[in-house]
C-alpha cells in the first residue's frame, strides 16, 4: 500500500542537568503528536540528533517510542531512523528496530565515505534484503556529501522492500523527476517543510516534517486537505505556515525547532555538542515567526 501523510521527525529531549534523554518530556511530545493527528513518527532521524546518541540510546529511543506511541494510538506508523555509513551497522540497527515493532525504516545516504552510485545501490539493496520491514530512502546530499541519482533511485524503487524516498535535495525539478520515473506505489516525501505543497502538487505523498513537532495538526492537515481535494484549504494553511518553515532553518536543524519546542513548553532547550543553542541574534526572528503563526490560528 502506498504510504502517505505527515511523519514527524521527532526531536529528542535532553535533561538540563546531565544531557540524558528526558523521557518525561518525550512522553509529552508523543501525546502532542498523537493528539495532533499525524500519520507517523520518525525517531532517531536528523532532527532527533541521532549522531550524538549512543548505540544503546538509539535502540532505547526507538523501542520506547514504539511502545508508548502504539499504546496511545495503535494505528500510528513508526518509521525508525536506522541509517549508517556502515552497511553492516545499518542492517543491525534496522533488524533491532523491526524486532521492536517498527513499521518502516528510514535509511540515510552513507555519509563521509562518499560511495559511488553502485556503492549506494548495493548499500540500500543489502539493507532492504535483510531488514525485515519496508525501507524509505533518505536522500540528503547537503548533510551526507553524496546524492542518489535518478537512475539509482529507479533501480532501488524496483526492489520489493523499498517503499519510497524522503527527498531532501531541495530541488523540486529533481523531486518531480523521481515521481515521474518511479512506480505508482513508490512514495515520495518532502524532506523540507517549505516544499510540501509544491511536491504534493506534482504527485508527492507528504512530508517528513520538522515543523510538525510544534504544530502537528496544522502541518498534517495540509496533506490531508490536499488528498481530500480541498486544495484551497491546503493552500491557505500552507501560506500561513510557510514563514515558520523558514524560521526553523535559520540555523542548522534542530537548533531552531528545539528552541521553539522549549517556548511551547514541550521540553528544555538542551542540545548535545557539537550542536549549540539558538544564537541570540536569531531568537527574535524565531519568536516572531512563532507568534505570527499563533496569532493567525
Amino acid at each position: 500500500m502506498r504510504l502517505r501523510g505527515t511523519f514527524t521527525a521527532l526531536i529528542t529531549p535532553f535533561s538540563r542537568s546531565d544531557e540524558s534523554i528526558d523521557f518525561t518530556s518525550f512522553e509529552k511530545i508523543l501525546q502532542h503528536q498523537i493528539q495532533g493527528g499525524v500519520e507517523g513518527l520518525v525517531p532517531c532521524g536528523t532532527t532527533g540528533e541521532s549522531p550524538t546518541l549512543s548505540h544503546v540510546e538509539h535502540a532505547k529511543v526507538i523501542s520506547w517510542v514504539i511502545e508508548k506511541a502504539k499504546a496511545l494510538n495503535p494505528d500510528i506508523i513508526v518509521m525508525a531512523g536506522t541509517g549508517s555509513n556502515s552497511t553492516k551497522e545499518a542492517v543491525e540497527l534496522s533488524r533491532n528496530a523491526v524486532s521492536d515493532g517498527a513499521d518502516y525504516l528510514l535509511s540515510v545516504n552513507p555519509y563521509y565515505n562518499k560511495p559511488t552510485q553502485e556503492g549506494l545501490y548495493r548499500h540500500f539493496s543489502t539493507i532492504a534484503d535483510n531488514a525485515g520491514a519496508p525501507v524509505i530512502l533518505y536522500n540528503i546530499p547537503g548533510r551526507t556529501g553524496v546524492q542518489l541519482s535518478i537512475d539509482t533511485i529507479k533501480r532501488l524503487a524496483a526492489h520489493g522492500n523499498i517503499a519510497g524516498i524522503k527527498e531532501a535535495t531541495g530541488d523540486l525539478n529533481f523531486m518531480t523527476q523521481v515521481i515521474l520515473e518511479t512506480p505508482e506505489e513508490f512514495s515520495v516525501f518532502s524532506g523540507d517543510d517549505n516544499l510540501l505543497l509544491p511536491l504534493l502538487s506534482v504527485g508527492g505523498d507528504g512530508v517528513v516534517s520538522v515543523v510538525s513537532n510544534l504544530f502537528p495538526r496544522e502541518t498534517s492537515d495540509i496533506t490531508r486537505f490536499f488528498h481530500q481535494g480541498k486544495t484551497a484549504d491546503a493552500e491557505k494553511l500552507f501560506r500561513r505556515i510557510f514563514p515558520l518553515c523558514k524560521a526553523m532553518f535559520v540555523e542548522t536543524n534542530p537548533i531552531p525547532v528545539k528552541y521553539s519546542a522549549s517556548v511551547l513548553g514541550l521540553c528544555e532547550n538542551v542540545l548535545r555538542l557539537p550542536m549549540t543553542p539558538l544564537s541570540q541574534a536569531n531568537v527574535s526572528f524565531v519568536e516572531s515567526a512563532l507568534e505570527q503563526f499563533r496569532k493567525s490560528q
